[in-house]
């Protein structure tokens, strides 16, 4: 998944120092906890060249990490020759020009709810949620529902 506009709202706040901020939402990285506990990897292939891409993607559990790259269908090939994945295996969501080669090519195209026209025009799936503000977290579990992997993972949490 890209990162600016999908994971956050594609806002970026520098302090006087240069130091660059950038808001997650809780929902989405327990969106990717429970992708992991369903045995779904994940990758972010960004842009932009941030620290707190890195660190966000420590705390969830994120392995496969490109920053500051342009040409993100390159990369793609990477991860699927990395993960062993085939294009019809993999779901990438975007939410800018520059990830429509990738929608292109991967099984799921997903764009966010804000993403511009072009990207959606290129999706097979547009979530109700904005990037940033839990869309993650529903293609999540779009995919968990399809596989019939929810139910179960779930009851993880409803046990008592």
């Amino acid at each position: 998944m890209d990162v600016d506009g999908v994971l956050t709202d594609g806002r970026i706040i520098q302090d006087s120092y240069g130091h660059e901020l950038k808001v997650f939402d809780v929902k989405d990285g327990h969106g990717i906890v429970m992708a992991h506990r369903a045995k779904l990897r994940t990758a972010l292939i960004s842009g932009r060249q941030s620290e707190t891409i890195t660190r966000r993607a420590q705390e969830l559990g994120i392995e496969i990490v490109y920053q500051n790259i342009w040409n993100k269908l390159e990369v793609y090939e990477k991860v699927l020759a990395q993960t062993h994945c085939t294009h019809e295996e993999v779901a990438y969501i975007g939410d800018d020009l520059v990830d429509i080669p990738l929608l292109r090519r991967v099984g799921l195209a997903v764009a966010v709810a804000d993403a511009v026209d072009e990207v959606k025009a290129s999706a097979h799936l547009i979530t109700q949620r904005a990037g940033g503000q839990g869309a993650v977290r529903e293609v999540i579990e779009y995919i968990l529902r399809a596989q019939g992997a929810w139910d179960a993972l779930l009851a993880r949490y409803t046990q008592v």
